[in-house]
């Protein structure tokens, strides 16, 4: 059988391993060509490919729930799923998604794109069965670098509560998340991939028992205990870990070795209860290039197949803002001991690994645990440390209690620096970083602002590093800056609260918030071509707002946009409203950013074509709004 004629995953019931091996081949044969192509992630799903067939032979989908932690190893599923026609989409506009939607395909039974969320997921999958008196199975597959967030374990802890709930948990155990997993649990689960495996103790003791003369197919009390007592011995110490909570432990058993995976789900399946089934697996298995850099192939842009390396852009780019930053930071680390850049697991992703190579005494990794990273952080700021939280902006999202209760309310200085803030592109809504502005204005003590390009990154991280007055918090996005000369060194903060008039005007005044200021500069231009005189305002700071720049021309001029690449709600604009409404100027704004929907999959190009936030489209908007002629001024007296 060839992988484009399998519509359905029960199509694989009955297939010989020499089938299967040859449908693995197919997998990553569209798996490299596809990314190679496109750019995506690219280690976690060659790592799965004999796990998800084996699987998905012992499952019937049409009734049974599997749940896919994060969806960076779920590209063999969806292949499996009636997406190998359409896989070369992956990730663009209208395409296949990254990861797994339930608009997407009736197969993907729960979204995902933060992890540690799939063993919660599925408890509740199976939980409901029961409730409704319902036979189906419920599994969930977790990779080990998830296993370290604290929702993971608290679901462990409740599933383990249940004896009588049945749910397997299959650990894909890589030993990595994007980085190389830190932390006590990795640990321990590098100690039982190296110990001797001891698979189905429990059945061979049980069996021996049933021939004890007088108890027979029923164990007394005792004997259950003794059993249970043998098979400890048995178990390696990690294994008698999960056990303790309350998990039927099978494992470690090879993840690429198809026979032997498929004996062993198969026989999880019999087992009532909760059940985990360690699987060890490679990351990049199949592509040796991948298999050696684990880190740089978690993800990767369009890149060659032969030679592994990215395909080279037409001309040169400025730096990342990622890279900005953590050249930035590491250079002011290097002489000040006090700062200590914390990551959760995305070293790379946050240009922290610039940091952990250069200053490795001053930096930290968590492991997915962004609650722990913040709060951890409140604690080193109570004793005079000054920790930057490096996080992307919809991950920061996992640990809002943690800034609300601990860090905000005790006023502590916490730097939170959001990378991916705005519209991010092929990863789709739950990697856009859309709600910081909002979630974070609200919150008394704390400080946002955003730059409006590189050079002034390197001064907010100034400012973010010498302000310890309580929170601050600086928001930028992915990708490149506009190529504006850095200084080394000698970065001036800013004065808290301060933005900029960059162009005078009298017609209307533009407002930007970071990414969009230079958008509102070319839409300026394109009003002035049509007769409109645009002032345009640098805000720098969300909060607090600069009051004394922005009123007076406010009232002025008469006719307010507010430009942000955050949601409407709650947001840039929304401030910008308030201080306006409690001055009692009462002039028509115009709010440009994102409305309340979902931003999916695409360029960020085409995204803001979309939303209508392109410098063209603004114009145009802002052209249909406001027109020429005088708006009327109502102030209060």
């Amino acid at each position: 059988m060839h992988l484009s004629e399998l519509t359905h995953p029960n199509q694989l019931h009955g297939l010989s391993i020499a089938q299967l091996t040859q449908i693995a081949a197919q997998i990553r044969d569209k798996h490299l060509e596809t990314v190679a192509a496109t750019g995506g992630h690219l280690g976690p799903g060659l790592g799965v490919v004999e796990l998800t067939l084996a699987l998905y032979q012992t499952l019937d989908l049409d009734k049974d729930r599997v749940v896919w932690d994060v969806g960076h190893q779920a590209y063999p599923h969806k292949m499996l799923t009636g997406r190998y026609n359409n896989f070369h989409t992956l990730r663009q506009k209208g395409g296949i998604a990254g990861y797994l939607n339930r608009r997407e395909s009736p197969f993907d039974h729960f979204g995902a794109g933060h992890a540690s969320t799939s063993i919660s997921a599925a408890l509740g999958m199976a939980i409901a069965r029961d409730l409704k008196g319902e036979k189906f199975k419920v599994v969930a597959i977790i990779g080990d670098g998830a296993l370290t967030g604290g929702m993971a374990l608290e679901a462990i802890n409740h599933a383990g509560h249940l004896p009588h709930t049945n749910l397997m948990v299959v650990l894909n155990d890589n030993e990595m998340s994007i980085s190389p997993n830190v932390g006590a649990i990795p640990r321990y689960l590098n100690k039982i991939r190296l110990s001797p495996q001891v698979q189905f103790i429990t059945d061979n003791l049980e069996e021996q028992f049933k021939h004890i003369p007088f108890l027979g197919e029923n164990l007394t009390p005792e004997m259950q205990r003794l059993k249970e007592g043998m098979k400890r011995l048995a178990v390696p110490k990690v294994g008698a870990v999960f056990e303790e909570l309350g998990f039927t432990y099978v494992g470690p058993v090879d993840g690429h070795n198809l026979e032997e995976l498929i004996a062993t789900f198969q026989h999880a399946h019999t087992i009532p209860g909760p059940v985990l089934v360690h699987v060890a697996t490679i990351k990049g298995k199949g592509y040796a290039i991948a298999e050696k850099d684990q880190v740089g192939y978690h993800a990767q842009p369009p890149f060659d197949l032969v030679t592994g390396k990215a395909k080279p852009s037409s001309k040169p780019k400025p730096p990342s803002y990622s890279k900005v930053f953590g050249e930035t930071l590491t250079k002011l680390a290097e002489n000040d001991p006090r700062i200590v850049g914390i990551t959760a697991a995305m070293a790379t992703g946050t240009g922290l690994d610039i940091l952990q190579k250069r200053v490795p005494r001053q930096y930290i990794d968590v492991g997915i645990a962004e609650q722990h990273a913040v709060t951890m952080a409140a604690g080193m700021a109570t004793q005079g440390i000054r920790p930057v939280v490096a996080i992307y902006s919809t991950f920061l999202q996992r640990a809002y209690d943690q800034i609300v209760h601990d860090v905000c309310i005790q006023n502590l200085p916490v730097f939170f620096c959001m990378d991916r803030a705005g519209i991010v592109g092929a990863d789709g809504p739950t990697h856009q970083g859309m709600y910081d502005i909002a979630y974070l204005r609200c919150l008394p003590n704390m400080v946002l602002m955003a730059p409006k390009d590189e050079a002034e990154l390197q001064r907010m991280i100034v400012t973010g590093i010498n302000y310890t007055d309580g929170p601050i918090a600086l928001r930028y996005p992915r990708g490149n800056g506009y190529g504006v000369a850095l200084m080394e060194e000698g970065w001036e903060p800013l004065e808290i609260g301060k933005g900029e008039l960059l162009r005078a005007g009298e017609d209307v005044l533009l407002v930007a918030y970071g990414s969009m200021v230079y958008p509102a500069m070319q839409v300026a231009e394109i009003l002035k071509e049509h007769g409109l005189s645009a002032a345009v305002i640098n805000a720098r700071f969300a909060k607090p707002l600069d009051i004394d720049l922005i009123l007076p021309l406010a009232k002025q001029i008469g006719r307010v946009v507010t430009l942000e690449e955050g949601c409407l709600m709650g947001g840039f604009g929304s401030a910008v409203l308030e201080a306006l409404q409690e001055a009692d100027i009462l002039v028509p704004v115009l709010r440009l950013g994102v409305p309340d929907v979902l931003v999916e999959h695409a360029t960020p190009e085409e995204s803001k074509a979309d939303l209508g936030l392109t410098p063209p489209q603004m114009a145009k908007t802002i052209m249909e709004k406001f027109g020429v002629a005088q708006p009327t001024v109502v102030t209060g007296s």
